[in-house]
């Protein structure tokens, strides 16, 4: 495993760009920041706090969760509103989020302040479909985390970082969903986080404070763990002009000093699934 870059607070939403490499984001310190292949990072969007959650668009830009979910273009010459928390009366904010093969955006939101102590109050898994309107699919997620989809695009899996298990809503292909499964159980004091989805369709999952990765089959059995150099793990991305290359990225807590949130890149064994763009109106 190798070390890339180092000196956040909390690094997340990273996605994959042929052309920019990776994208993430510092939750705590701000900023939006792409590493290249030549290990150079340039700021993508700066400022901008508590980023849970990154996709790209096919206009050209990413979409970006935070307390709503926007788009901004690369050149910073567009931006829209896609999503507020009014979508329901308990929401405050959004985390994070995936794409299907259509395009639409899949997000869960947030009813409770992660970072503030606030008492914890479930939050919604919503639908932004093509035409820009949004509808709420399911409810109960504690803390809404990582999503990914199954290769055939049937399986949206789905991470609760307090009921730490992860959800497998079976979709249609009108983007209906009926019910969720328990897909995995994650047991002791570790939590899900983000998630990413390979080609065979395991599922790859950052276990928050467990310093480790979690492979699992398709049927939810435990394939194999990837032990981290760092406790907090945040998210997982699959990169590289192969799709081998498996990024991992982590916070601070639990750390040996602040600011200590680190990337790491290693080679996996089957290439990871790309994140779809995403295709929904940018009508602001």
């Amino acid at each position: 495993m190798e070390e890339l870059a180092t000196g956040y607070g909390l690094i997340e939403g990273p996605v994959w760009d042929d052309e920019r490499g990776l994208i993430y984001s510092d939750v705590v310190n701000g900023g939006i920041r792409a590493l290249n292949a030549d290990g150079e990072i340039s700021i993508v969007v700066p400022k901008r706090r508590g980023v849970g959650g990154m996709a790209p668009h096919a206009a050209g830009g990413l979409v970006i969760g935070g307390r709503e979910i926007i788009y901004e273009s690369f050149d910073r010459d567009k931006s829209a509103t896609l999503l507020t928390p009014d979508v329901t009366d308990v929401a405050i904010g959004f985390n994070d989020f995936t794409t299907d093969a259509a395009g639409r955006v899949w997000v869960g939101s947030l009813a409770f302040r992660v970072f503030a102590g606030e008492e914890m109050r479930p939050g919604h898994l919503h639908v932004i479909d093509l035409d820009g309107s949004a509808r709420t699919v399911s409810d109960g997620i504690v803390l809404t985390n990582g999503m990914g989809f199954s290769p055939d695009g049937k399986t949206l899996y789905h991470c609760d970082a307090r009921a730490d298990l992860i959800r497998a809503y079976d979709v249609t292909s009108e983007a209906e969903v009926s019910g969720w499964r328990t897909f995995a159980k994650i047991e002791g004091s570790s939590t899900p986080d983000g998630m990413a989805v390979a080609e065979d369709g395991s599922v790859w999952v950052a276990i928050a404070d467990g310093g480790k990765v979690m492979v699992f089959e398709p049927d939810g059995s435990l394939r194999t763990e990837i032990p981290t150099p760092l406790p907090m793990v945040t998210s997982v991305c699959f990169g590289g002009s192969d799709m081998k290359d498996l990024y991992i990225v982590t916070g601070s807590r639990n750390g040996p000093r602040e600011n200590c949130g680190t990337i790491y890149r290693m080679r996996a064994e089957v290439p990871g699934l790309p994140i779809a763009p995403a295709r929904v109106t940018l009508d602001d």
